[in-house]
């Protein structure tokens, strides 16, 4: 918010700034061809010799239109090269249409392409025409080579100020495009990595909440351990609970409010990751070495990895034995996840559980967004592994 308010008194300030020197500029112009209309001519060239009244509407047509060139910018340019016309056949000018360059410059800056080339189109060849008449025919003050040379110098002054303010126009309209496809792009990313998050919540949690219904109805039907069934239960119930509060959590960045958000789930979490994998049937030892002082998202993203590959474990061999492995150095972490498959002569607690393969993608993309690779598949001696490295540090 702050930024934002900087910024908005930044450009009011920057707009006012150009108004005060367009209105500056106007005033030096005008009084610059005050000067033209009361010069003699001593030094050789035409003066004006019409009345004073004529003078000063010619040098007030010419520079104060320039003070609000940037309200109406074709407009100016037409008044300007009209009055600067006038101002060559009645021998006032004498410098090469800058009043006309400059209203010209908005109005490559401002117009379209199309808008903009028709009204330099005009322009030129009534500032062209009025400066050979003027120079050449009305009061020769030198030939047609000359006349035209003259005229060649307007023509430049006028095309390359229309033409920078085009090539200015297509820069300013080439970062906004660039920053649009910016915003668009990390609005993608968030979606993403929020559609990440909450397919790691759900998963999880979903898979565990599966086991332990599948638990409680064989209870219940069997009409027997009754305390078992009441701890599915309280498992559903925690797990519900908790997993409510991390989608909270995670759909919080939406909000608009200031309102503080709890922290995220980090290493210190994992240990609850096992636990909650026990309680769903897998027994889980967890092992993990050098791994501190990490920034909260390399610990979200090792948290994330762990919570998945643990889920997968759930969902397709439990009950059965797992081992998860987080190691780290100082440029590398790596991250095992490996179980023996379902116990011999039994099959999975919740056969058919429904995986469509988001889990392995959002590991993978984790593991990409640190420069690390995922390695995912059956082991020969039975059951499944993930590997994951992340890169950090310096190799990041």
């Amino acid at each position: 918010m702050l930024r934002r308010g900087y910024d908005h008194i930044m450009q009011r300030t920057s707009s006012r700034l150009l108004l005060v020197l367009d209105l500056v500029a106007g005033l030096v112009v005008a009084v610059v061809y005050l000067g033209f209309a009361n010069m003699s001519s001593d030094d050789g060239l035409p003066a004006f010799a019409g009345p004073s009244w004529l003078g000063w509407t010619i040098a007030v047509a010419v520079g104060l239109p320039v003070a609000v060139r940037r309200r109406w910018p074709i407009w100016v340019l037409a008044v300007v090269t009209a009055a600067l016309t006038a101002a060559s056949l009645l021998d006032i000018t004498r410098e090469p249409y800058v009043a006309a360059g400059l209203a010209a410059y908005l109005v490559g800056l401002a117009e379209p392409v199309r808008r903009s080339a028709s009204a330099l189109a005009v322009a030129l060849p009534v500032a062209v025409g009025g400066v050979i008449v003027g120079e050449a025919v009305i009061t020769p003050a030198q030939d047609w080579r000359g006349a035209v040379g003259v005229a060649a110098l307007v023509t430049l002054v006028i095309a390359a100020s229309g033409a920078a303010g085009a090539v200015v126009r297509g820069r300013r309209e080439e970062a906004e495009r660039q920053q649009q496809r910016r915003a668009e792009r990390a609005l993608d990313e968030e979606r993403l990595r929020i559609a990440r998050e909450l397919h790691d919540i759900v998963s999880h949690s979903l898979s565990l909440i599966a086991v332990k219904a599948g638990i409680a109805r064989h209870v219940a039907l069997d009409g027997r351990e009754a305390q078992q069934a009441l701890d599915a239960l309280e498992v559903i119930e925690e797990t519900s609970r908790s997993s409510l509060a991390a989608m909270r959590r995670t759909l919080g960045v939406l909000r608009t409010s200031g309102a503080p958000l709890g922290p995220a789930p980090g290493l210190a979490g994992l240990e609850s990751l096992a636990d909650e994998a026990g309680r769903a049937g897998v027994d889980v030892t967890l092992s993990v070495d050098g791994a501190d002082g990490f920034s909260d998202d390399v610990e979200l993203t090792v948290h994330r990895i762990v919570q998945e590959a643990l889920t997968n474990v759930v969902r397709h061999a439990a009950p059965t034995r797992c081992r998860a492995t987080v190691e780290a150095d100082a440029f590398e972490i790596r991250i095992d996840v490996v179980d023996d498959g379902p116990a011999a002569g039994r099959m999975a607690t919740t056969p058919g559980l429904p995986g469509g393969g988001n889990g392995l993608l959002g590991m993978r993309e984790r593991a990409t967004m640190y420069g690390g690779s995922l390695t995912a598949g059956p082991r020969p001696e039975g059951g499944f592994g993930v590997s994951v490295r992340l890169l950090h540090g310096e190799r990041r």
